[in-house]
Parts: C-alpha cells; sequence; structure tokens
C-alpha cells in the first residue's frame, strides 16, 4: 500500500512519499522518499543534527534537545536523561552508526523505540542524492526483522508513521537552516 503523507511544518506543507514495502510476522521494511530544496552537504549536516528535526513526542526524555548523533562508524544515536542528580542521570542507545559517506549515506543499525523491548535487529539507511541544482532527494528506508510479540507485520504501519515524521523534520529544518557564508 502506497501512501502519500502531508505534514504542515513551520507553515510549509510538505510531501513525504512513504510505503511498507513488505511486512510478515517476523519482519518489516518501510521506505519513504523526500526532496529537500538544500543542497546536499545542508541536509547532511541537518542529519547530523537531530535535536534540530527529531520529534519531541518520539523520544525518552520528552525533549529533542537530548539526541545527539556521532556520524562515525560505531558512533551513536543516542539520547540524554536528565536527572536531579549524578545517579539519577541516564541514557538510550536508539542505533549504532554502522555506515558513514558524507554527505552521501548514513547507515544506523539498532531498533528504536518500542522495538528496543524486542528481540529485532534494524537497519535505517538515509541516503542522499543531488537533485537539480541546489536539492537534495533523501531516501529513508528501516528494514527490521526477528521476534516481535504480536507479529511485525501489526506494528510496520506505525512505524513508518513515525519514520515519515522523522524525515518530514528532516526537510522542514534543512531548509530553514540559513546557507554557508
Amino acid at each position: 500500500m502506497r501512501i502519500i503523507v502531508g505534514i504542515i511544518a513551520l507553515g510549509l506543507a510538505t510531501s513525504v512519499q512513504a510505503e511498507v514495502v513488505k511486512a510478515e510476522p517476523a519482519g518489516f521494511e518501510t521506505a519513504a522518499t523526500v526532496t529537500i530544496a538544500a543542497p546536499p552537504q545542508v541536509v547532511w549536516d541537518t542529519l547530523r543534527s537531530p535535536t534540530k528535526w527529531w520529534n519531541a513526542e518520539h523520544t525518552y526524555s520528552g525533549d529533542a534537545k537530548n539526541l545527539y548523533i556521532d556520524s562515525q562508524a560505531t558512533g551513536c544515536f543516542c539520547e540524554k536523561i536528565p536527572g536531579d542528580t549524578p545517579t539519577t542521570r541516564g541514557s538510550v542507545e536508539h542505533a549504532r552508526i554502522v555506515y558513514s559517506q558524507p554527505p552521501k549515506m548514513l547507515r544506523l543499525q539498532g531498533a528504536l523505540g518500542p522495538l528496543q523491548a524486542e528481540a529485532v535487529t534494524g537497519t535505517m539507511t538515509f541516503t542522499l542524492t543531488p537533485e537539480g541544482a541546489g536539492a537534495t532527494k533523501v531516501t529513508l528506508t528501516y528494514v527490521v526483522g526477528g521476534y516481535i510479540r504480536g507479529g511485525a507485520e501489526k506494528i510496520a504501519p506505525l512505524v513508518d508513521k513515525v519514520m515519515t515524521l522523522q524525515l518530514d523534520g528532516l526537510k522542514a529544518a534543512a531548509v530553514a537552516t540559513p546557507p554557508a557564508t
């Protein structure tokens, strides 16, 4: 099933094409694509700064300012969990970077959100392709396999919506980034 999702962000209508490519009890694949009116380096720099684009509702701390990406192999897409004292502060590893080729591709492995409590492996790939003069096509795929209580095919559409939301946030943040001087 192919869906076109239109989300209003920063007062601008954006369009992300997304789909659940395949969903079975033991795994699923989602894919989303968007063209961003910014050059690949700007999109890459924005991608590396999830505080600017990741939706805070999909964090453990409730605040995207606690997210960070160390965008080299073995680096972390992680989140700080604030606490009142050093002994009550925590952290979450959302995914680990397994491939980084600026400004073309970033691949991470990890089970995001509720998938973290399941026996699964997830591979998320952001592919950035120049699109005409000053634009970038971003393709986001997320492939998850393993054991998910209740079946992966049931959670796949929800994960697809969340990934689409994140990609839309990336677009909004990248076009809002002032050009380098």
